[in-house]
């Protein structure tokens, strides 16, 4: 039995990168994983890993960032599983740019991917997380087990990141919510915590060619490498296993907290 056998997660962005990883680690601890992203074959693509694994997933294609969908989201969750126990927000993206040429429309984006849809999917998650965890008071006194909640943050928001104010606003604003949020449900039996992930290899962090969307150009990889003393990017699984540790019963006395995941990236220490 794994660390977190009869519980049920559900991990947003979980079709590439980080969430995917996290969402095949959790099922490797035996959670139910409900896969959640935007696009259905990056969704399937999760699910069919953590099957072939022999775990248990179901995928849900939404855009959370917005109420509505985050609440159908809850829902296809519990219908699937039966109930919720642990939700990883871990989706976002980047639109890069120096603060006097962002736009407008990249600054919302940026902000509505990583801190809008922490805050509708947590919103949305609320009768499954705190009014159940109310209820088994009200019946035995206690919590049956602790629930968690883990937002995927940023070291960047502990330091600062040139060209990137629309990405540090979203994840300092997901560390201050991770902070008072832990007051508000410790009552519940709900921890809430952070991860602050370094330089993670990812599409977000990849090498960037003129004209894409995403990445890094190359010449500032090579001075983020420099930087970090293990000497090496990280994986996703480094996120992973950390997120795992913070959703199962081992950390259920760690709440209000943000772990930075850097391998010694100067910030992050």
């Amino acid at each position: 039995m794994g660390t977190l056998t009869g519980r049920v997660a559900l991990v947003t962005g979980a079709g590439r990168g980080i969430g995917q990883a996290t969402a095949c680690r959790l099922a490797q601890e035996g959670a139910a994983v409900i896969v959640n992203d935007r696009d259905e074959q990056p969704a399937a693509a999760t699910v069919a890993l953590i099957e072939a694994a022999g775990g248990r997933a179901h995928p849900v294609i939404a855009d959370p960032s917005r109420r509505p969908a985050a609440e159908q989201l809850m829902a296809a969750a519990v219908a699937a599983f039966g109930a919720l126990d642990i939700v990883v927000n871990n989706a976002g993206t980047t639109r890069d740019a120096m603060f006097h040429r962002m736009t407008e429309d990249d600054f919302d984006l940026v902000i509505a991917a990583n801190l809008g849809t922490a805050f509708h999917t947590t919103y949305a998650a609320m009768p499954y997380l705190r009014a159940a965890a109310k209820a088994e008071i009200a019946a035995t006194g206690r919590p049956h087990h602790h629930r968690k909640v883990v937002m995927t943050a940023s070291v960047s928001a502990l330091v600062g990141t040139i060209g990137q104010a629309n990405y540090v606003a979203a994840k300092g604003a997901l560390i201050a919510l991770t902070r008072t949020l832990a007051r508000e449900f410790g009552p519940f039996g709900i921890n809430v915590n952070a991860v602050a992930p370094g330089f993670i290899e990812t599409r977000l962090t990849a090498a960037k060619s003129a004209g894409d969307a995403l990445g890094i150009p190359e010449e500032q990889r090579a001075h983020a490498l420099a930087m970090i003393a293990l000497g090496r990017f990280g994986q996703p699984s480094d996120i992973a296993g950390v997120t795992a540790f913070l959703v199962s019963p081992d950390a259920d006395y760690v709440t209000g907290v943000t772990i930075p995941v850097t391998g010694g990236q100067p910030g992050g220490m």
